[in-house]
């Protein structure tokens, strides 16, 4: 029997694109994310416990890879975007079910005119992505300090050096430079990509965001803000 799941939220943050969205969650930890719930779900009594839980499992819908047709083998980006590897063996986007999941930290909650709102960190998804259940993180059940890690980058592997243009330094405030080192830092580029001579334009918090990148240096050249 097929079964039609319905979103129940959608994230709220600063990833305007796909493009700078962290690999994994975890791996950006200082930006903050709302959860917000649609009307139906905005019931108090649903959310009853869920401040003592630190961390949630978030599981959500790759709403911009939805297709019609999918295949048994993909081509995971940190492989160089030219090996295949099985679409089960990887967390590529493009599956059977377009499904993701993502464990994040649970800030804080607050009741208020949107009905109760989490606020989380270390999310991986882009701005507006339905969400369609949230479950408590429990260690001693979801945690394995033996697991292997298969032919996925270690932890904080494969990180980049940041810097910041005069030009472009001077159009952040502290707090907004700090989260797109941070972002940036993951080296947001297709690893099959790694052309010194060009410049990269990633949506961010309302801005474009120009940068190059030469060997393990990330240079942000300028930052066009809002009007």
């Amino acid at each position: 029997m097929e079964y039609v799941f319905k979103a129940i939220a959608h994230i709220e943050n600063a990833y305007d694109e796909k493009f700078g969205v962290p690999r994994q969650s975890g791996l950006v930890n200082g930006l903050e994310s709302k959860i917000v719930f649609e009307p139906e779900y905005r019931v108090r009594e649903a959310f009853r416990g869920i401040e003592e839980y630190s961390h949630l499992w978030l599981i959500w819908v790759f709403s911009e890879a939805v297709r019609e047709q999918w295949s048994p083998t993909v081509r995971p980006p940190r492989l160089g975007g030219n090996k295949r590897m099985g679409v089960f063996s990887t967390r590529s986007p493009f599956r059977p079910n377009p499904v993701g999941i993502s464990s994040v930290k649970l800030e804080r909650i607050e009741y208020g005119d949107m009905g109760p709102v989490l606020y989380v960190t270390g999310a991986d998804m882009m701005n507006g992505t339905p969400i369609i259940d949230v479950k408590p993180y429990l260690p001693y059940a979801d945690s394995h300090t033996d697991a292997s890690n298969g032919f996925a980058l270690s932890d904080r592997q494969g990180t980049l050096q940041v810097i910041f243009s005069e030009k472009a330094d001077k159009k952040l405030s502290d707090e907004m430079r700090a989260y797109l080192y941070e972002v940036l830092s993951q080296d947001p580029r297709p690893q099959y990509k790694q052309d010194s001579e060009k410049i990269y334009m990633m949506k961010f918090g309302g801005m474009d965001i120009s940068f190059s990148v030469n060997g393990d240096i990330l240079t942000v050249n300028d930052i066009l803000l809002p009007e």
